[in-house]
C-alpha cells in the first residue's frame, strides 16, 4: 500500500490492530514496530511492515522508523508494567534517558521515550488520531442508573482518582459509601476492581479518570469487555469513567453485557459530577 509511512509503536490488546487498520483505510503505509510479549501477532496481518523489538530498545525502535523513512508515529497498546521489573533488555539509547528520570512512573516514561522520537524528526500524534469514534461518550450508557448515594460515591471517588493520577500512580478508585476499598498501582484496573469488589462485598463503585496532567498522545484510560466482567464478578455496582478522555472499546457487547448484569455504566467529566 502507498501513502505516507506512519510508524506504529505497538503494545498489547486489541488498539493496535484497530490503528493500524483504521490508518491504512485512512491511507496510510502502517510501519508497526512490536514488542515481544505483549503484541498481538495478528497485528503482523494488519501492518505494511513489522519488526519485533524486545522491551527496551529503544535505539533499534528509532533505527527501524528513521529507516522506513517514517516522520510521524503513535504509541498504541499496553506493556505490561511488572515487565519492566523483570523482561526488558534496554539498550544504550534506553538506558541513557532511563539515568536522566528523575522520577520513574507511567506518564514520565512515555514522555521521555516520545522526546527521543521527536529529536529525531519523528512527530509523536495522539493515539486516537484514527479512531475517534472508541473516545468514552458522555451520560448513562446502560438502562440501569446510578442511584443518589451512588452518584455521591462517584464524586467522592472522581475527587480520589484525580489526586491519586496527579502523582502519577494509577488511573482507578474502588469506593463504597464513600470509604477506598481500593487504589489502582502497578497491577492494572482489572485487579484494582477485583481486590475492591473482594473487599467491600457488593455495590462498589468503580472509578477510571485521566490523569489531571496526562499527556493524551498516549496510555489513557481504557475499558472495554472484559472490564465489566470484572465488575460483574466483584459484584460492582457502577463504573465511572471520564468523557473525552477514555478509550471504550467493544462498547456494544460491553454495555450489553452491563445491562444484563444490572451495572450501571456513565460517562462523567468534571462538571457533570453531581
Amino acid at each position: 500500500m502507498g501513502g505516507r509511512p506512519l510508524g506504529l509503536v505497538a503494545g498489547g490488546g486489541q488498539f493496535p490492530i484497530l490503528c493500524a487498520r483504521a490508518a491504512r483505510k485512512g491511507g496510510r503505509r502502517v510501519v508497526a514496530v512490536a514488542h515481544m510479549g505483549e503484541t498481538d501477532p495478528e497485528l503482523e496481518s494488519e501492518a505494511d511492515n513489522l519488526v519485533w523489538i524486545h522491551l527496551g530498545q529503544l535505539g533499534r525502535l528509532i533505527k527501524i522508523l528513521k529507516g522506513a523513512g517514517v516522520r510521524e508515529a503513535l504509541f498504541a497498546g499496553t506493556i505490561t508494567k511488572k515487565r519492566i521489573f523483570r523482561d526488558v533488555r534496554p539498550d544504550f539509547r534506553a538506558l541513557s534517558v532511563w539515568r536522566r528520570l528523575h522520577r520513574r512512573l507511567d506518564d514520565g516514561i512515555l514522555r521521555a521515550v516520545a522526546a527521543e522520537l521527536e529529536a529525531e524528526g519523528i512527530a509523536v500524534l495522539p493515539s486516537t488520531a484514527f479512531l475517534t469514534d472508541l473516545v468514552m461518550p458522555a451520560g448513562v450508557l446502560t438502562r440501569r442508573q446510578p442511584t443518589a448515594d451512588q452518584w455521591k460515591d462517584v464524586d467522592f471517588g472522581w475527587r480520589l482518582a484525580r489526586q491519586i493520577g496527579s502523582l502519577d500512580i494509577g488511573q482507578c478508585v474502588v469506593v463504597k459509601d464513600r470509604a477506598v476499598l481500593a487504589v489502582e498501582a502497578i497491577e492494572g484496573t482489572d485487579q484494582t476492581i477485583l481486590r475492591g469488589g473482594g473487599l467491600g462485598g457488593p455495590g462498589a463503585v468503580v472509578v477510571k479518570v485521566c490523569k489531571p496532567n496526562q499527556d493524551i498522545r498516549f496510555d489513557l484510560p481504557s475499558l472495554g469487555l472484559t472490564t465489566i466482567e470484572r465488575m460483574v464478578q466483584a459484584g460492582a455496582a457502577v463504573l465511572a469513567v471520564e468523557t473525552g478522555r477514555a478509550l471504550f472499546f467493544d462498547r456494544d457487547a460491553a454495555v450489553a453485557l452491563a445491562d444484563r448484569s444490572g451495572v450501571s455504566v456513565v460517562g462523567v467529566g468534571e462538571k457533570e459530577v453531581p
